[in-house]
């Protein structure tokens, strides 16, 4: 029966010492796959973060595209329009320069009709003086002085000039000047102009010099 104890015993340890044996080794291998899982996990987080990162800098990188062609785009437009500006510039100011020299060519040259309607009378008064150097004859130098009147007064019709009326009419300071007064001689003649001093003119419809009168009151 001791014997058999002993047997026992010893088995017993014999197991105890396999458990003991066989321990060490399973541990390493459950540390080994967590190692692996581990190192899984961590390159699947990597791979991840690698993801984000490049779709981060791949919308960003759509972005500054994006704004690089839209500067682009306002550039162009800015050139055209500050070449438009230019055009417009240099059209205005070439304009501009044109009707100024008109201008001054028209008030240089406004006075040439009438000088060349003035010359053909004064040739006439020339000849006149030269005639009635000759001629004793009043009625002849009458009657040439009132043509050369006359020639002259259709030049100023020509021209746009017009005498005002006055005389009788009722006194408009728009178009006469009063000089003096003088009682009138009736209730009609109130208000009215008496008499001319100097008569007036009108330049296409324009006063260019007021009738001189006398008013009745």
């Amino acid at each position: 029966m001791k014997k058999t104890n002993h047997n026992e015993e010893e088995l017993t340890d014999n197991l105890n010492n396999h458990n003991e044996d066989e321990s060490p080794a399973t541990e390493p291998k459950e540390e080994s796959v967590n190692k692996k899982i581990e190192i899984t996990e961590g390159e699947e987080k990597e791979e991840k973060e690698e993801k984000k990162a490049d779709s981060f800098f791949s919308k960003r990188g759509g972005k500054e595209k994006k704004l690089k062609e839209e500067v682009e785009k306002l550039t162009l437009e800015k050139e055209e329009l500050n070449d438009k500006f230019l055009r417009l510039f240099s059209e205005f100011d070439n304009y501009k320069k044109r009707t100024n020299k008109e201008k001054i060519d028209i008030i240089n040259t406004a006075s040439e009709k009438v000088i060349l309607g003035l010359l053909p009378i004064i040739d006439d008064f020339e000849r006149a003086i030269e005639y009635n150097k000759e001629t004793g004859e009043i009625e002849v130098v009458k009657e040439g002085f009132e043509l050369i009147y006359n020639k002259l007064s259709a030049l100023m019709k020509r021209m746009g000039v017009a005498e005002i009326a006055a005389q009788d009419q009722v006194f408009d300071t728009d178009y006469h000047e009063a000089v003096t007064h003088f009682p009138a001689t009736s209730d009609d003649q109130k208000g009215k102009v008496m008499d001319v001093v100097e008569k007036g003119y009108t330049l296409n419809d324009k006063v260019i010099r007021f009738s001189k009168v006398v008013v009745a009151n």
